[in-house]
């Protein structure tokens, strides 16, 4: 038979034929005994539409096809699908819908494969939406917009449910939140709108409860150390079953209620708080505040400035213990006023090293820590000793340093790495010309009455403090050891 001799389909006839063809389907997604489709089932199948669809008017049926295309879900959702979701709650509603998803999406897959000539032709003539469109539409406006809100209820009671340390079906969750995401067709609005709003809102609260207990109970170490497992185990419920956009918003949820809200209450609290693991040395626990923290708005602020403080305060103390100190051996005039300001120089370059290791080491050489450092050295480095400035105690350390029989026993590479440390310090003084003052008229007569010790060391140091305050500020310096080294050098 020719195309022209092509037997005429009736509507009524033709959609029997194609009924049959979904009832078929239908008993294959409910589990009952059916077997497969062959691909001879499917080539009838397709060639029926083909033919309703390639009639002469008015037999050309492809508009009540693509209704009848619609109606067959709507059909099988409202007699199958919906009842047997109704009549299941919790984590069994949630299973089946995971099933129904999957079975309507074989469904989808198969029906607009039937009805594909639709989709080349007549859709794409009329700019209506494609079959897969269509299928995936019907579950939403049926299923999803009447149960979404039941759903979201029950993934957030057994988030929380995880948060408290029980066993939950990760993959379940990972389904359900899939069917969020796949129902908008490529935007992300149903499950933004309809789950991660009220998740983020239950998300908030639940840390709100737990902060302010953990506040009350613990020490600041402990209260950091749930902070950061809970922050930890977030990120994970993310790669195991939220979408991967949720994870900045989840996040910022849980630092704000766990840090910012408690923020200050958490830094001062009075024996175990930021000025408490500063002077008991607790470099881990500075480390993991560091770490808190800098995930914050304006986190570290006050953090750098406890810092500031606690160093300020540690410097200060050693300038009155020198005072002290040289005040009682002038009492008992006692000629050793200059050692005890040799050790207070001392005291200072080591309290720096110690503090610049933190800077480094625990708050990772952030600039807001290396300003608390620089600000809390100049309050302190610029205050005297007994009469005599900074200025020119660093002058008197270093002339203790490189002249012959000085109190400072040092190896070559000690003397270095100090010279090194002292120039540091210079940085922190104000009067630095007070200091090149000081320090040439010692290195004169350490080059006049023969007392330098090395011209290496003497060299080093100028270049040092050539490099931190500029070429004009050793001039003369150099004029003098170079005239020195020519005139009476080997």
């Amino acid at each position: 038979m020719t195309m022209n001799e092509r037997k005429m389909i009736d509507l009524e006839q033709g959609w029997e034929f194609m009924q049959k063809g979904i009832t078929k389907l239908k008993n294959i997604l409910e589990g009952l005994p059916e077997p497969q489709f062959s691909s001879e089932d499917y080539m009838m199948l397709y060639t029926t539409i083909y033919n309703m669809c390639t009639q002469k008017p008015p037999h050309d049926y492809s508009q009540q096809l693509y209704d009848k295309y619609r109606e067959a879900f709507e059909d099988y959702i409202t007699s199958m699908v919906l009842p047997s979701l109704r009549e299941k709650h919790d984590e069994f509603m949630l299973r089946e819908l995971v099933k129904r998803w999957t079975n309507h999406k074989v469904m989808v897959r198969w029906l607009s494969r039937f009805f594909h000539y639709l989709d080349r032709y007549f859709i794409a003539r009329r700019s209506l939406s494609p079959l897969n469109e269509v299928g995936l539409t019907c579950f939403r406006n049926l299923v999803y917009l009447e149960l979404n809100g039941k759903v979201r209820d029950a993934v957030i009671s057994l988030i929380d449910q995880e948060r408290e340390g029980e066993q939950i079906d990760r993959a379940l969750l990972k389904n359900i939140l899939d069917i969020f995401v796949e129902i908008g067709m490529g935007q992300m609005d149903y499950y933004e709108n309809d789950f991660e709003d009220a998740m983020l809102k239950d998300t908030a609260a639940y840390y709100s409860r737990k902060a302010s207990n953990w506040i009350q109970e613990d020490s600041c170490p402990d209260y950091m150390l749930k902070a950061e497992e809970c922050l930890k185990r977030e990120k994970e419920r993310v790669s195991h079953y939220l979408h991967s956009s949720s994870e900045p918003k989840l996040l910022e949820k849980v630092q704000n209620e766990l840090l910012s809200v408690y923020g200050n209450q958490l830094l001062e609290k009075e024996h175990s708080g930021c000025h408490a693991l500063l002077r008991d040395d607790k470099v881990n626990d500075l480390s993991r505040m560091f770490r808190l923290f800098s995930k914050i708005p304006r986190g570290l602020e006050p953090v750098s400035s406890i810092f500031k403080q606690h160093v300020t305060g540690e410097g200060t103390a050693l300038v009155k213990q020198a005072e002290d100190a040289a005040s009682n051996k002038k009492a008992e005039k006692k000629d050793v006023v200059g050692l005890q300001e040799q050790v207070f120089v001392r005291k200072v370059i080591e309290l720096h090293d110690k503090y610049l290791a933190y800077v480094s080491d625990c708050f990772q050489n952030h600039t807001l820590f290396h300003k608390a450092l620089k600000e809390a050295f100049e309050i302190f480095c610029n205050k005297g000793v007994s009469g005599s400035s900074s200025a020119e105690l660093l002058a008197t350390f270093c002339d203790n340093i490189l002249k012959k029989g000085g109190s400072e026993k040092l190896s070559d590479e000690a003397i270095e790495e100090t010279l090194e440390k002292v120039v540091k310090l210079l940085a922190y003084i104000s009067d630095k010309d007070l200091f090149a003052e000081f320090y040439r008229k010692k290195l004169a007569r350490r080059l006049l009455f023969d007392k330098s010790a090395n011209d290496d060391h003497e060299r080093s140091i100028l270049t040092k403090l050539k490099q931190q305050c500029g070429g004009q500020f050793t001039s003369k310096m150099e004029g003098m050891v170079s005239l020195f080294i020519s005139s009476y050098g080997s």
